[in-house]
């Protein structure tokens, strides 16, 4: 019988020998290699940036490596320091790796001399194209903006970005198709010194095309072509393409909109503009849940139809119940004509007990709006009817505006709101202003003939980086010749609560007699806030407050209130929580507001 010859003895090695040399090997090469720890010696400007690239720093906590793999990254390391600190403005670095055991660990130690630092000593900033000549304040603009200035320690980051915010400032106004001719970087080492130019080709001007809308099935181009903001042969603005995306996404049709203009130079003039958008559903549901301090929990119901007769008209339906208001909502609205203007009409039943006040009331109507993002304008005919009487059915005293019983009244009224801020959701600069005036004429479905008028302010005062001031203010009246006690009470003004005193009950400032508070003919309001925010989303506020609401302006009396309050950015907007003490009934009131949808 033959037998094979083993590996041992080919090899010259006795057979028990060869058997423990192969297990070490096995052994060797089947467990993984343990963890490492890396410690950098760096200036500080590299350093940050070599724990968070370099390999070596990288991949420390992996129990996976060989130890080839750990000598490839030690041997790479000083080329790949090299260039990371070249990104940071070191371009004369010297490295030196060593990998040490210690207390039965393994210890690689990085010592990065970097030398000096890279200065910009030269910045050279051109603008070619239809630019030079048209538009001269663009230019100065594109060259007063550049943040990478002669003295400043050179860094790629900013290179990159200072070159892309000069090329937003020509895109973004006239120039679509503006683009970086040429740029370099011009580093001498024996210097430390960059030298940096820029040359941007800013293209012909671009004037906005027609419209070219693609994504509707359900509902009408028109509806997209009526909210456009847009001129043909206006000079091309970003602003213009996302305040038009801002004002399709303002209609109950559509839940998406991508605007652009076709970017080719060839075609400058009259630009097509093309509009993608996505359709919301036909019919919607809602409902949501909340608190609020003044009128209590609440849940709210609302189902929409977008389509209706297949025509894009919009029926609204919403049911709100809370512990102190209850209020069941209809409006028929038609698709948005010329000018983005939209009429509808609405009506609804509330039903308000507060501070000893039964008010039902009634209201249908015709309006006709438009909203944009700056300014919103209605113009209205309302129908009000109102009843209020005192809980529990006792009569009403004869010093009261409201007489008992129904009354009505017919109202052509304007409103019209203008916003100057920031930022729509969380603004720190700006203000915001509303008015709205009001007349019915007695004997045209009205009991008393009247004006009324009413004005809110909020100014938003940013201080510092975070932190802001807002100052509000609010007058209203209701002028009337030969008495007022048939007015409907929904019409008059009470103050107190969240948005108004804070410190007092909702509604609890007005005319009181016998413990229950009735509306009065002149409101004014007004208070002042700081906020803090050591966070972008937590911050506190401390406050003050002051209010009136009065039959008789002469007769007035002040409510005072200070406080303090938490604040939270949400996904939906601010929620405050206030703690205020009312001045003239020495008492701690709460205010919180919050709410969920789904």
């Amino acid at each position: 019988m033959n037998r094979s010859a083993s590996p041992a003895s080919t090899l010259g090695i006795p057979p028990r020998r060869f058997r423990t040399i192969a297990s070490a090997l096995l052994l060797l090469f089947s467990l993984p290699a343990a963890a490492y720890r890396v410690e950098i010696d760096a200036p500080k400007p590299l350093k940050g940036v070599l724990e968070q690239f370099l390999d070596l720093a990288r991949y420390a906590d992996r129990e996976d490596l060989t130890p080839d793999q750990l000598d490839f990254m030690v041997a790479r390391a000083p080329e790949q320091v090299a260039k990371l600190a070249a990104t940071e403005g070191f371009f004369s670095t010297s490295t030196e790796v060593n990998v040490e055991a210690q207390s039965g660990e393994t210890v690689v130690r990085v010592a990065v001399a970097a030398g000096p630092r890279t200065i910009v000593s030269e910045v050279d900033i051109k603008v070619e194209g239809s630019a030079s000549e048209r538009s001269p304040e663009q230019v100065e603009q594109v060259q007063e903006s550049w943040s990478l200035n002669r003295g400043d320690a050179f860094r790629q980051e900013e290179w990159e970005e200072a070159k892309q915010r000069g090329l937003q400032i020509l895109q973004r106004r006239r120039y679509a198709a503006a683009a970086i001719a040429s740029s370099e970087a011009r580093i001498l080492a024996d210097e430390h010194a960059a030298e940096l130019g820029v040359t941007y080709d800013s293209g012909p001007v671009f004037t906005f095309g027609a419209l070219q809308i693609s994504g509707t099935a359900r509902y009408p181009e028109s509806i997209v072509r009526n909210v456009s903001p847009l001129r043909e042969g206006e000079e091309y603005s970003a602003d213009k393409l996302l305040e038009f995306q801002r004002q399709v996404l303002r209609t109950p049709y559509f839940s998406n909109a991508v605007i652009d203009i076709a970017r080719d130079p060839a075609q400058a003039d009259l630009a097509p503009v093309s509009v993608r958008v996505t359709e919301f559903p036909a019919q919607r549901v809602r409902a949501g849940a909340g608190y609020t301090t003044d009128t209590g929990a609440h849940l709210d119901a609302r189902y929409s139809h977008n389509n209706l007769f297949d025509r894009a008209w919009v029926l609204d339906t919403q049911a709100t119940v809370e512990q102190r208001r209850q209020l069941g909502a209809l409006e028929l609205a038609l698709p948005p004509g010329r000018n983005a203007f939209v009429n509808s009409l609405h009506g609804s039943i509330e039903r308000t007990t507060l501070e000893g006040v039964e008010l039902r009331s009634r209201r249908a109507g015709v309006r006709r709006t438009r909203n944009t993002d700056i300014r919103d304008l209605s113009y209205s005919l309302e129908y009000y009817r109102d009843e209020l009487e005192r809980i529990g059915g006792a009569p009403l005293p004869r010093d009261v505006v409201v007489s008992p019983g129904a009354h009505q009244a017919l109202v052509l009224g304007l409103t019209k709101t203008r916003r100057q801020v920031d930022n729509p959701a969380f603004p720190r600069k700006g203000r915001i202003v509303t008015l709205q005036a009001g007349i019915a004429v007695k004997g045209l479905l009205t009991d008393q003939t009247f004006l009324r008028g009413y004005g809110r302010l909020r100014e938003f005062i940013p201080v510092g980086s975070r932190d802001l001031v807002i100052l509000r203010a609010e007058l209203g009246a209701v002028v009337s010749k030969g008495g007022n006690t048939a007015i409907p009470a929904s019409l008059l003004f009470r103050a107190g609560g969240t948005d108004s005193v804070r410190g007092y009950a909702f509604q609890s400032i007005g005319n009181e007699r016998d413990g229950t508070v009735y509306p009065t003919r002149f409101l004014a309001t007004g208070g002042a806030e700081y906020q803090r925010w050591p966070t972008e989303r937590w911050g506190g506020a401390v406050f003050y407050d002051v209010g009136m609401a009065s039959d008789r302006w002469n007769e007035r009396e002040l409510f005072h209130a200070v406080g303090v309050g938490a604040r939270m950015r949400s996904p939906v907007g601010r929620v405050n929580v206030d703690l205020a003490y009312g001045l003239r009934d020495g008492t701690i009131r709460p205010h919180v507001s919050l709410g969920v949808a789904f």
